[in-house]
């Protein structure tokens, strides 16, 4: 009997284990402008790193229309070469922020971006 049990605990644990990734958003292979794309609350974040610049840009969840950045602050805190970097984040452009590292950053980024709107909402993109 324990046997049953434990197999049927164990069916069940297996097949509901997707279920927390599913639930955070889906990725994209890549943005409109090249780089990795997950979702943060309402928005599309997209990040561009060349060299020392990290570029996050923002669009609607919804509808992928631009969102106006106006107002907005971030800051991205990635793991480069086994070391954390801060980079404080900036409005450039229409829809993006823009920041600019210590030192050059892969172009797949790991870490989180903490993106702040013009109304004090917060929200974070993992990479």
């Amino acid at each position: 009997m324990k046997r049953i049990v434990l197999a049927l605990a164990l069916a069940v644990a297996t097949a509901l284990a997707p279920l927390p990734l599913a639930a955070q958003g889906h990725s994209h292979e890549k943005g409109r402008n090249g780089g990795q794309v997950t979702d943060a609350g309402s928005y599309h974040v997209e990040a561009v790193a060349k060299g020392n610049t990290l570029t996050v840009y923002l669009n609607d969840h919804d509808t992928d229309k631009p969102i106006a950045t106006a107002g907005f602050k971030g800051l991205a805190i990635l793991v480069v070469g086994g070391k954390t970097q801060r980079v404080t984040l900036a409005p450039t452009g229409q829809n993006a922020l823009t920041g600019r590292a210590d030192a050059a950053l892969p172009a797949s980024i790991k870490g989180a971006v903490q993106i702040t709107n013009a109304r004090n909402s917060t929200v974070q993109a993992k990479f």
